[in-house]
């Protein structure tokens, strides 16, 4: 297996991206730890809804089916269709779970929700994705390999600040991180 281009590395986590972007613009409603304390904190917290996490995974994957369908042949052609389909839906099912994790910490931290962490704020919804794909795909780990890693990190961590400060600056988040 030879390690992915950052052209295809990029490709392959774009769903992820999709799924941790769109809840905030389809977000709110009823939270997903139903307002719930664990230890005498939220699970969760408000900021993360049942209509996000769902809209979120939703817009993941079907980013994930479009791309393996419309890209197939150009981006790691050694995984079939289903194979890609398999990986998208995992990306965007892990992305969610680790944005959940993430939150989770941040509570039992006491941190509040919208409150600032670098490293809980946009690794957890990324290193949680990739392991549900390495779940879907045992390939992942050659076809990353330590570059693409951190390439992937260095990446979600610039987008992640540049795309918090654009959706504050359009009021779809109260904070800027």
């Amino acid at each position: 297996m030879v390690e992915a281009s950052f052209l295809e590395l990029i490709i392959l986590i774009f769903p992820a991206y999709v799924a941790n972007a769109i809840p905030v613009v389809f977000g709110g409603g009823k939270p997903v730890d139903f307002g719930k304390n664990l230890w005498g904190k939220r699970v969760f917290g408000d900021s993360k809804t049942i209509r996000g996490a769902l809209a979120g995974f939703a817009f993941g994957a079907a980013s994930g089916i479009a791309i393996a369908f419309v890209l197939a042949p150009f981006f790691l052609p050694e995984l079939g269709l289903e194979q890609k389909i398999a990986v998208a839906i995992a990306l965007s099912a892990g992305t969610i779970a680790g944005d959940l994790l993430g939150s989770f910490i941040k509570r039992r931290m006491g941190m509040k929700p919208g409150s600032q962490s670098l490293l809980l704020d946009q690794l957890p919804f990324l290193y949680t994705a990739l392991f549900f794909a390495w779940l879907a795909w045992g390939g992942l780990p050659a076809a990353l390999g330590v570059t693409g890693f951190i390439f992937l990190t260095v990446l979600t961590i610039l987008l992640h600040v540049f795309f918090n400060i654009l959706a504050h600056a359009f009021r779809l988040k109260k904070v800027p991180w």
